[in-house]
């Protein structure tokens, strides 16, 4: 079971996946203190308020904080929009790579076809001497 552990945990994917989560934690706080800290007040200041998570209504006993709310908004819209960029940036490397592999392999097939035609003419002309 330990030998099972040891090789789930040092494969590669698992790593990687590691290293994601605590990246998007780290970026997950940045992201709320930047929503907190200047997006907020930058809302509050059109709201006639200074502080967004302060905004709440009360139903009898119950009180609703939908600044919360919206800040939550605020930082999924962010983290969101981050994300979508990275996966943009990414599938363009992707592609770019994708396409340079297809035109080393259409420039190998130029090579081949080149080669088979120099053979053939090489044979061509032997054929045409013997005769």
């Amino acid at each position: 079971m330990i030998k099972e552990f040891k090789d789930f945990i040092s494969r590669g994917n698992v790593l990687d996946l590691a290293v994601g989560v605590i990246m998007g934690a780290a970026f997950t706080a940045i992201v709320q203190s930047l929503v907190s800290n200047l997006i907020n007040p930058l809302i509050g200041l059109f709201l006639g308020k200074v502080d967004l998570s302060n905004l709440v209504f009360k139903v009898g006993d119950a009180t609703f904080k939908y600044g919360t709310f919206i800040e939550s908004i605020i930082n999924f819209l962010i983290i969101a929009f981050v994300v979508f960029l990275i996966v943009k940036v990414m599938n363009k490397i992707i592609k770019t790579r994708e396409d340079e592999e297809e035109a080393e392999e259409d420039n190998k097939d130029e090579e081949v076809v080149m080669y088979l035609k120099k053979i053939s003419d090489s044979l061509e002309e032997k054929n045409h001497h013997e005769n």
